[in-house]
């Protein structure tokens, strides 16, 4: 586990987190993009962060919290998996949580809605996640699917057979993310084209925002199909199969290759006010930038390219120098 190590203080930043001196930078703010955020000593850091959003999401953040309290942090993290749409919610009109946890872009909605009460959502890119498309293991004869098929198995398929003469004619049964999930959102996107209707007019439909119950669902018929987020497969991969797609298989050289069909960026999304009057919110997404590749590693996502990640720190040092 990567620990923070502590050393000299050095020419802190004057940023209003600092200033109020509810946690301990552990080396100097840098402008020099190789560089850009200091450490932090999660013991030195006190109060409450509140998150809640995304179910795929939140594997990475409980384990980011974990081992910001293992570091030494003895406040409290609190991380609620209420999905993607909801977590916009609470963040962007509610104005009750510091971040906001999605598997999909904030939409322009949710933007105006934050500026109605004096929030402006900064973006932050932390990872990739790749959707798993599954069946369970009491299924032998569906091992890759094309996109157009997974559509048709989505949409007006009745039974298997309808959507391959050699699959059995039984009815296909499905389970989805509910609505408010951002991996929902970003399958109706992909498959759909943002339309959500021919997945929700589809018969022996199962939506929950709790992808356990959807991996019981599939696990339990062989004639079932359901998808989430790649760690949520890896998870249970005893129980489920994982289809191909196109004939490309879900794993972290197609991914990075951009060859899976199925991959989506994951994010983080705050205000700079916020992170200027809650110093332990800044020392918090200082840590999680700073340990994300980790974290998943651990859970089975992959990592964001290079580039986001060192936008992300940029965007984060600029909100705590007051550049936002």
């Amino acid at each position: 586990m990567k620990k923070t190590l502590a050393i000299t203080l050095l020419a802190l930043a004057a940023s209003s987190a600092l200033a109020q001196g509810k946690f301990t930078w552990v080396a100097k703010v840098s402008d020099d993009p190789d560089k850009l955020l200091p450490g932090v000593d999660p013991a030195r850091t006190t109060g409450a962060i509140v998150t809640a959003g995304s179910s795929t999401v939140y594997p990475v953040s409980e384990y980011i919290a974990e081992i910001f309290k293992e570091d030494g942090f003895t406040g409290q993290v609190s991380i609620d998996s209420i999905g993607s749409g909801a977590g916009f919610e609470r963040f962007a009109k509610a104005g009750e949580t510091d971040i906001a946890n999605a598997s999909a872009p904030m939409p322009a909605s949710s933007y105006e809605a934050a500026k109605a009460i004096g929030r402006y959502p900064i973006e932050f890119r932390i990872g990739t996640d790749a959707l798993a498309v599954v069946v369970s293991k009491k299924n032998t004869f569906a091992k890759d699917v094309t996109q157009a098929e997974l559509a048709l198995l989505f949409s007006t398929a009745v039974n298997w057979s309808d959507v391959r003469p050699s699959w059995p004619k039984m009815p296909v049964k499905r389970y989805s993310p509910g609505t408010d999930s951002g991996t929902f959102s970003y399958f109706v996107e992909h498959l759909f084209k943002k339309k959500k209707e021919p997945l929700l007019g589809a018969a022996n439909l199962q939506l929950s925002e709790d992808d356990n119950v959807l991996v019981r669902g599939v696990e339990a018929d062989q004639y079932a199909i359901g998808y989430f987020g790649f760690a949520y497969y890896l998870e249970n991969k005893s129980k489920l199969n994982v289809l191909k797609i196109d004939g490309v298989e879900a794993n972290a050289a197609n991914v990075d290759a951009g060859t899976y069909p199925l991959a989506r960026p994951l994010f983080l999304y705050s205000d700079a006010k916020i992170i200027n009057e809650k110093p332990q919110v800044a020392a918090f997404l200082t840590y999680y930038l700073s340990n994300v590749d980790e974290a998943l590693e651990a859970v089975g996502y992959f990592p964001a390219p290079e580039a986001d990640i060192k936008a992300a720190k940029r965007k984060l040092l600029d909100a705590m120098k007051g550049r936002y």
